[in-house]
């Protein structure tokens, strides 16, 4: 049975720490499909189209990855493609506490399905899509908290 690998988000925009997450859960898992969580109600600050195609070329050379876009649960879409894992990162206790309760109502939801947590590297930790948005929009540099071959 072939491990797939979903990893959820809205990666407004896909951040150098998304980026390192995926490229340490390769040797883990046969498939990682990056999954944009599609939301009617909530507008991006940069388009969904414009996340996508981000994301796709920065990943466009590894073949165990690929970029979906989906609605509803994150365990349903999961079912839907046959994945039994949901890759999350991790970067302070914050993040810890939320994304246990998520992981563990994802779990009572979905028992076949395991949520798996990697820590972020140090120098990631402060570095977050929310940052990111906040530095672009007051007109700073934020190359340095993006992936290879994203400019803003």
């Amino acid at each position: 049975m072939k491990k797939i690998a979903v990893f959820p988000g809205s990666f407004d925009p896909i951040t150098i720490g998304h980026y390192a997450i995926v490229l340490r859960a390769l040797p883990l898992f046969d498939q990682i499909v990056i999954a944009i969580g599609v939301n009617i109600d909530k507008q991006g600050y940069f388009s969904f189209e414009q996340r996508k195609t981000w994301i796709k070329e920065v990943f466009k050379d590894i073949e165990k990855i690929s970029v979906h876009e989906y609605n509803g649960l994150t365990v349903d879409y999961c079912r839907s493609i046959g994945a039994k894992f949901i890759l999350r990162g991790l970067r302070t206790s914050a993040d810890f506490e939320f994304e246990r309760s998520v992981g563990q109502a994802n779990r009572k939801l979905a028992p076949e399905i395991d949520t798996f947590f990697l820590l972020s590297a140090p120098e990631h930790t402060f570095i977050s899509s929310s940052i990111v948005r906040e530095i672009h929009r007051n007109g700073g540099a934020v190359d340095s908290f993006l992936p290879p071959k994203i400019k803003l």
